[in-house]
């Protein structure tokens, strides 16, 4: 039966719009405030939601926010409101609200609204990717959204300079605009041409990793980074290395000057410590909704436990480690033994050494897991690091410093 959520904090507007739906033969259930709407849409998964605009706790306009960034936004929503305005309505719609109505709803316009809502639920797109808009009380990850936006508002490019283990992937995702395409510049290696640039419009060109373009590829992003206002486009690149490295592997000058124009350092998880427990909890409830794992809960002991690893893989070795911690586990909450188990124990290739990944990015992450783990058994002392890894003490610091591992020279460790 086909399921509608009610959010709505006034019971009469509630029982009134039940009362209609049911006798059409819906399956209803109602939400008195925000905070009764998100339980119930994680619980129940309805196929549509009509959200009050105006409610004490948070706001059905924030609330649509919310699910929008958390990739929630999987079903129609319609909003409502008693004094709403056309700002209203256009804001709700571009966040991804199907319709608008107005209280007090008639009859026929609340069932034909019901109806198309239900019709387009068959081409609902795929769970969104997770943004920083799922971390609102994270107030790093809130400046960093700030940031972005704000560079955003004025420059169709931008670089991102990022370490190892960056957030990367939630903070590129960040800048695409809601229902724009997504053109992944480095998986594609065929001329670029107008008609390509024309079908993306309005959307974003990605670029992972500058350095790993080859020459046609480059040819490519500067045809596209030529046309950006042409074409409404948002140019979003992103790299470990600094514009000397690309000179000295034979990149256009010009080109190079003008990527590095405009450009924003990304925190490493490393740095996002306090944070981590909210982005773990974020990708889990990310994966349920996507289907790739069954709905589970991350215990306290368990947040710290993920908290006080050192994810050097970044964001994609912390989501490896929550979707296998969640598709092991029998329980509804996973516990903190269930977290050191599989950081103890899991091979080294699933926590964040992932085999699909370029054969450069694989070596760097491993080597980056070797010298941490040494570095720890050794207390930090660089001599015996030294004597372990058989390499130079001068050849180790450079090494490590290539690999952003962060130590403290010592003319003699005791």
């Amino acid at each position: 039966m086909t399921k509608i959520l009610i959010v709505d904090d006034e019971i009469g507007i509630r029982e009134l719009l039940s009362e209609i739906l049911m006798d059409e033969g819906y399956d209803v259930q109602v939400a008195e405030n925000a905070a009764a709407a998100r339980a119930a849409r994680l619980a129940a998964k309805p196929d549509l939601v009509l959200l009050d605009i105006w409610m004490p706790d948070t706001d059905g306009i924030t609330l649509l926010k919310e699910w929008s960034a958390n990739g929630q936004l999987t079903m129609p929503v319609v909003m409502m409101s008693g004094h709403g305005t056309i700002d209203t309505a256009v804001e709700a719609t571009r966040i991804g609200a199907i319709d608008y109505l107005e209280k007090p709803i008639a009859l026929q316009k609340l069932l034909s609204t019901v109806k198309r809502g239900l019709q387009r639920r068959e081409g609902t797109v795929a769970v969104p990717p997770l943004t920083l808009g799922a971390f609102p009380r994270s107030a790093p990850l809130r400046d960093l959204k700030k940031r972005l936006d704000q560079i955003a508002s004025r420059s169709r490019l931008l670089l991102m300079r990022c370490s190892p283990g960056s957030v990367l992937e939630i903070a590129s995702r960040s800048l695409q605009p809601a229902g724009a395409s997504w053109y992944d510049l480095g998986t594609h290696s065929e001329p670029l041409d107008l008609g390509r640039l024309q079908a993306n419009q309005g959307g974003v060109i990605y670029v992972a990793e500058l350095a790993r373009l080859n020459r046609s590829q480059q040819k490519n992003l500067a045809f596209a980074a030529e046309r950006l206002d042409r074409f409404d486009l948002r140019l979003v690149m992103a790299s470990e290395q600094g514009p000397e490295v690309l000179l000295e592997a034979g990149w256009d000058e010009p080109l190079v000057q003008h990527l590095y124009e405009v450009t924003i350092a990304l925190p490493s998880l490393a740095e996002l410590r306090d944070e981590l427990p909210e982005i773990a909890a974020q990708l889990l409830l990310h994966l349920a909704e996507s289907g790739e794992v069954p709905l589970r809960y991350l215990s306290t002991g368990a947040l710290n436990a993920l908290r006080t690893h050192s994810w050097s893989g970044g964001i994609a070795e912390l989501r490896a480690a929550v979707k296998s911690l969640a598709l092991a586990s029998l329980e509804e909450e996973i516990a903190a033994t269930a977290v050191h188990d599989l950081l103890a124990h899991t091979p080294v290739a699933a926590q964040g050494l992932l085999l699909d990944q370029p054969l450069r990015e694989a070596r760097e992450a491993f080597e980056r897991l070797y010298f941490e783990h040494h570095l720890r058994l050794e207390g930090g002392n660089m001599t015996r690091l030294a004597e372990k890894c058989g390499l130079e003490r001068t050849h180790l610091y450079r090494k490590l410093k290539q690999l952003g591992i962060s130590v403290g020279r010592r003319s003699e460790d005791a």
